[in-house]
């Protein structure tokens, strides 16, 4: 029977009709890796596991990963490039955090102490490996307008970020555009938060070293006092840098860890602080380690201290190509519809995915994964994260609905010929 066109409604229009709707057998199939890689995370360049696991998934359906040289990631190529128009690459990240795993009503929970996906890259891991079995059995049925490259990225946790390795291994030969998805726990599943322009931070790691003459408690007039000195650091370095760098830099110092001393009646010697470095805007970022610096020694000194800083460069704002971004939109609303895409704000979060934008254009979607209907408010990086697992089939048709509308974009499908 001819199928007849459809027509829009009044305020109604028609949405693309695209193939890659996940089968359910493959679902459940996607559930399942997910939570075996939430009982087995790995650590920033020491997926081992979750690397051969992946590359096994993805052999398994004909297709030919390549392992990054660090010996953890990997790339595939869903058909084969021609050295002519660009490849689409779909990201993920695959390591995990160094804390431990909350959750105790879950079969799945981490069976590695101290370590959890807290961060939802388990998911991120699943979202792409999905969307890559999706893409290549279309592939096999000539209905992938171009190939696409899935990018397996190790690391990301780890300042300043896997993907400046990546990048140097040749992992963006051939690519023209990046997208990439991380979790919202703020955000529905079967929805997805979209920006463009930045919609992350620039983040550094900031270490401070702070030294001098400690002695009896009983005569701090005759020793430095670090404790003092310390907190004076963690206070007014922050307060000083609120009042010299400009409001809308979005600037935030946060201090993670403070150390000083071991008895109560010693003045100690020595004196620690790590924490971290936000910048909304990138200029900012740039000017920031000069004016971070000139603070911590102005206080130390008034104290007496000697001081060392350890300022680790870590990664600039990620910076949603408008293009790109308005991409994602269409493929979101052709896969849900337009009321499955919500305006997200800028993030003070830091992703290493903002080093491959310095490259190619791309952008980053926030992926809803809070079960509709919650009202409690989670973030990442707690023991007790967990999502609504719906969020993987939505993840998976929305990067296969991105990739057939961008490569329908550069030229018509063509059939193979068996």
């Amino acid at each position: 029977m001819s199928r007849e066109p459809q027509t829009a409604l009044p305020g109604k229009p028609v949405r693309p009709e695209l193939p890659g709707k996940l089968p359910d057998r493959l679902r459940a199939e996607l559930i399942a890796f997910r939570r075996d890689l939430h009982m087995h995370p790995e650590l920033g360049h020491q997926e081992f596991r979750t690397t051969a696991a992946i590359k096994a998934r993805l052999e398994k359906a004909g297709l030919r990963p390549r392992v990054l040289k660090s010996g953890t990631g990997l790339i595939c190529d869903v058909g084969t490039w021609d050295g002519g128009r660009p490849m689409l690459a779909l990201r993920a990240d695959i390591d995990a955090l160094p804390i431990p795993d909350a959750k105790t009503h879950v079969s799945y929970r981490s069976t590695y102490p101290d370590r959890a996906h807290a961060c939802g890259h388990d998911v991120h891991t699943t979202v792409v490996l999905g969307a890559g079995l999706v893409l290549a059995e279309l592939d096999r049925q000539g209905l992938l307008p171009r190939p696409v490259r899935l990018l397996f990225q190790p690391a990301e946790e780890v300042l300043p970020g896997g993907a400046t390795e990546a990048i140097e291994s040749g992992v963006l030969d051939g690519v023209g555009k990046i997208i990439a998805v991380h979790c919202d726990p703020r955000v529905d599943a079967g929805m997805i938060g979209l920006r463009p322009g930045p919609i992350t931070s620039a983040c550094d790691r900031l270490e401070v070293t702070l030294d001098g003459p400690g002695g009896h408690t009983a005569r701090p007039h005759l020793t430095t006092d670090m404790v003092t000195a310390a907190a004076r650091v963690a206070i007014d370095v922050p307060a000083l840098l609120a009042r010299r760098m400009d409001a809308r830099s979005g600037m935030s110092v946060t201090w993670g860890r403070i150390e000083s001393g071991h008895a109560c009646n010693v003045v100690p010697m020595h004196a620690e602080l790590s924490g971290t470095v936000r910048c909304l805007d990138l200029n900012a970022w740039y000017e920031a380690p000069d004016m971070i610096h000139a603070a911590i020694d102005e206080v130390a000194t008034m104290h007496g201290a000697k001081f060392e800083i350890n300022h680790v460069r870590g990664v600039p704002p990620v910076v949603n190509d408008p293009v790109v971004t308005e991409l994602l939109r269409e493929a979101m609303g052709a896969r849900r519809g337009p009321e499955s895409v919500e305006d997200t704000e800028q993030s003070l979060g830091g992703e290493d995915f903002s080093w491959y934008l310095e490259h190619v254009p791309g952008a980053m979607a926030r992926l809803g994964v809070r079960r509709p209907g919650d009202t409690a408010k989670r973030d990442l990086h707690r023991g007790d994260f967990d999502v609504d697992e719906s969020s993987i089939g939505y993840g998976v048709e929305f990067f296969t609905a991105a990739a057939l509308l961008d490569g329908r974009r550069n030229g018509p499908v063509t059939s193979k010929i068996g």
